[in-house]
């Protein structure tokens, strides 16, 4: 078995001082070669500490400590959409701009229809967000033409961005934080939708529960 080489025979080893028979076998011309690579490697200084090695590189900009700030939120909250955002990329035949961000399935609302939604109401030249809503229950024909039109347009699960001209919105007329004449744009999520009769058999039972609780009351 041979025996390893300890780091101050190995040295001598590669200048040549000190080779052993059995590795009689190495070329003159590698062990120069060897010699010519490795000898520069060995005679470079090695750093003191960790820190002199690291003392020659730059170092990246820390992040700077955040101080806490004095200024005051305005109300309302309202924030601003991306101008990305308020962009459609195709366009109905009545004006609706639309992009369909996510395909639903299935069949969609009609205007006798009552839509469960999420959305996001947001003026097309500024972004500013003027309504939002969860799990809202909406009319299919109770809302704005724009939206309305939009509704019949998504199937269940499905997600769309609608850009509704002004003359498909309030028009001239100013609407809260809406501006007259403004163009608008929804974020719609259709979660679910009903016709006007399951919605009205749905509440009718509730309808009829509350006088029954209200007489089952104790009288004193």
């Amino acid at each position: 078995m041979r025996p390893m080489i300890s780091g101050w025979n190995w040295w001598r080893v590669v200048r040549g001082l000190d080779i052993a028979p059995e590795m009689s076998f190495f070329p003159r011309a590698l062990r120069r070669l060897v010699m010519a690579v490795v000898l520069p490697l060995l005679a470079a200084p090695l750093p003191v500490n960790g820190a002199a090695l690291q003392k020659g590189k730059p170092r990246g900009s820390l992040p700077a400590p955040v101080k806490a700030s004095g200024a005051i939120i305005a109300l309302p909250l309202t924030p601003i959409v991306p101008k990305g955002q308020r962009l459609c990329s195709a366009r109905a035949p009545t004006g609706l701009g639309y992009t369909m961000l996510r395909p639903g399935s299935g069949a969609k609302p009609t205007q006798g229809d009552v839509s469960l939604v999420n959305y996001i109401g947001y003026l097309a030249t500024t972004g500013a967000v003027f309504d939002q809503g969860v799990r809202s229950p909406l009319p299919v024909n109770g809302v704005i033409a724009g939206f309305s039109q939009g509704l019949q347009m998504l199937a269940k699960n499905g997600v769309a961005r609608f850009c509704i001209p002004a003359a498909m919105a309030y028009g001239s007329q100013a609407s809260g934080p809406i501006p007259a004449n403004s163009d608008l744009v929804f974020q719609v999520e259709l979660l679910d939708f009903k016709t006007t009769a399951q919605v009205e058999s749905m509440t009718r039972p509730q309808a009829a529960e509350a006088p029954a609780q209200k007489d089952a009351v104790p009288q004193p």
